[in-house]
């Protein structure tokens, strides 16, 4: 068992690559290439945290996390706000009027609309940011670039043709730090924190109302409300939710009591700090 390593979807260079470096620099980066092998190697003890975007300002929400997150067995220890910024690269001595191409995440060529039409690039979509800019070191073509990270162009030896191309500068993904452990470390009492929790309503007429109605009558504040379907039936929806505050405090305490009457199936997913970026972004 690896206890210095932390999991991420992708190839080295990828925004969570950078995201990991930032956060836990004493740690090793460990690429994977699907959530659910990054899931899996934090599952079995071959990684010590898992780093997971979960949504983007401007893209929405990260396609598979949300399905993937409740199942996965895993805690919520943490959450990061990182800035975005993308680079179109390519092959060293390529020139911008040489492109035709572009390869990239499709999230990240959504991100990257306006300079891709300014530029009337064709579009590719692919894996991973840094996947794309991996495959064009490894296959040079002078007519295609890559949308990645800086870091990318660093590690696979690419040209920089255009900074920070993202369409809007405030944009900005949010990841959360997993672990296995069952029962990780409080967060100090001093930290402003957020619980994550899932629960599925009963069958019962305004039940999700209901249910949400312990909330506002305690005072607690829902960030982040989201529904999902149980394998696949449409009968079982679930809710996938962050509440401002811990379980013990004394709103959020009575508004999870209220809760019990009109669900069923609660698990807290995690009780983490709350990020500064969320007061300052």
């Amino acid at each position: 068992m690896s206890r210095g390593r932390i999991a991420f979807q992708g190839e080295l260079g990828a925004n969570s690559h950078e995201a990991c470096v930032a956060a836990f620099p004493d740690l090793e980066p460990a690429p994977y290439p699907t959530f659910e092998e990054a899931f899996e190697a934090v599952r079995s003890g071959a990684c010590r945290l898992g780093m997971i975007p979960v949504e983007n300002s401007i893209a929405g929400r990260v396609a598979d996390v949300h399905h993937l997150l409740p199942s996965s067995g895993l805690k919520i220890t943490g959450e990061r706000f990182k800035p975005i910024h993308f680079q179109l690269m390519a092959n060293p001595g390529v020139t911008l009027e040489d492109v035709k191409t572009v390869a990239s995440m499709p999230i990240a060529l959504a991100q990257c609309r306006k300079t891709v039409r300014r530029l009337k690039l064709k579009t590719e979509a692919v894996g991973d940011t840094a996947g794309a800019a991996k495959a064009l070191a490894e296959h040079p073509d002078p007519t295609r670039a890559a949308i990645a990270p800086a870091l990318a162009a660093e590690i696979y030896g690419l040209d920089i043709l255009a900074r920070d191309i993202e369409d809007e500068h405030h944009n900005t993904t949010r990841f959360l730090i997993m672990t296995a452990e069952k029962a990780p470390a409080p967060p100090p009492f001093t930290q402003p924190c957020i619980t994550s929790f899932t629960f599925k309503v009963r069958n019962l007429p305004a039940a999700l109302y209901k249910a949400m109605g312990g909330f506002a009558t305690n005072g607690v504040n829902i960030s982040k409300l989201e529904s999902y379907m149980e394998d696949g039936a449409w009968t079982a929806t679930m809710f996938y939710a962050e509440a401002d505050g811990r379980p013990e405090d004394r709103g959020l305490a009575r508004a999870f009591e209220e809760l019990g009457f009109f669900a069923e199936k609660f698990e807290i997913l995690g009780v983490y700090p709350a990020d500064p970026f969320r007061t300052r972004g």
